[in-house]
């Protein structure tokens, strides 16, 4: 059900393409140098101000990445520090159940 179906190989469909017939010798083209293809998508230019505007925006990206994976930092820090301190306490909390 799911394998596909092909014709067989005598009936399936031949595309002959005619090769051109021309009488006469192809004259000869002028030996030039070929011309650059013209791009058709937008050439960009950066005025002074533009460019400012792009590094400025590049520094606040890359302030604000800092400022998170800074934050994100101090968060796993306070949290493996509170982690810490709670297994000190039930230490000792267990260690005078076991005195009395």
């Amino acid at each position: 059900m799911l394998t596909p179906k092909y014709p067989p190989p005598a009936t399936a469909p031949v595309s002959v393409i005619p090769a051109p017939v021309t009488d006469a010798p192809a004259p000869a083209a002028p030996a030039q140098a070929p011309a650059a293809p013209v791009s058709k998508r937008p050439t960009v230019q950066l005025t002074p101000g533009s460019a400012l505007a792009l590094a400025a925006g590049g520094g606040a990206v890359v302030l604000v990445v800092g400022a998170v994976l800074v934050s994100m930092l101090l968060a796993v820090a306070i949290t493996g520090i509170s982690v810490a301190v709670v297994a000190v306490v039930l230490r000792l909390l267990l260690k005078d159940l076991d005195k009395r």
